[in-house]
Formats: C-alpha cells, structure tokens, sequence
C-alpha cells in the first residue's frame, strides 16, 4: 500500500508566517463565488515561483493550477493585497525591535538621484527657438 507523503519545500509558510497573513487575505464578503483553493498554497507557490524564477506553468504540480496561481497575483497586486501585506509585516517588525508601528522621520539621499552632469537647456525643441516659429504672417 503506497502512502502519499506531502510534499513541502524551504519556500513554504511556517504555521506562524500563515498565521500573519491569512488575516490580510481572507476575503470580505461580496459578490462572486466564494474561494475554494486553499490561500496558503497559492502563497507557497507564489514563493516558490518567486525563489526559483520557474515560469507559471512549470509550477510543481503539487501546488494549485498556475492559472489560479497567476490570478491571485494579479488581483492582489491591482487590489493593493502586496501592499497592504508589505505594510502590514514592516509594522509588526518595527514594533518587535520596539519602535513606533510607523517611521516618524525619513531620509532622502540626493546623491542617488540621477540628474544632467551640466546645466541648461537640453533637448529637443522642434523648431520653437527658430526666427520662422516667432515671425507671425501680416501678409
């Protein structure tokens, strides 16, 4: 009698990371079907996707389709889920190190900021600066 054994791999959520987010991925009641993947799996593949580089549809088959794979990504990324999560995980790693949920202060490093190693004008101007574009007809 053959026994299947789950298969897991590093990429996978711990209890305690699912834990985190499953909060901030369950969804409010609305219109449409209710979902039937398991949400945690579609994170572990969306993680295993993102550590390997593998394309959608080689997505071990141990995951959910990558069709269904591919439209939880999309839809958390227009409806601001990525965002929420990334903001939601740097407050709880800022209040374990014992610091306000939010930065009171912030840094802008101007000498990242690519700019034109000389001044002035530059680019093209079609023809605006040209004796003919200023003249005006008074035929």
């Amino acid at each position: 009698m053959h026994v299947s054994i789950p298969v897991s791999y590093p990429t996978d959520l711990t209890d305690d990371q699912w834990a985190l987010l499953e909060p901030l991925l369950q969804r409010t009641d609305g219109p449409g079907r209710p979902t039937e993947l398991d949400l945690r799996t579609v994170v572990n593949a969306l993680l295993y996707k993102n550590r390997t580089s593998c394309q959608w549809r080689m997505l071990p088959s141990e995951f959910p389709p990558h069709s269904s794979v591919r439209y939880y990504f999309d839809k958390w990324r227009h409806d601001g889920t990525w965002e929420r999560i990334n903001d939601s995980l740097r407050q709880a790693v800022r209040q374990q190190l014992g610091r306000e949920s939010e930065p009171s202060i912030a840094v802008i490093d101007s000498q990242s900021v690519k700019s034109t190693e000389a001044g002035g004008d530059r680019g093209y101007d079609a023809g605006k600066k040209s004796e003919r574009a200023q003249t005006s007809y008074s035929g």
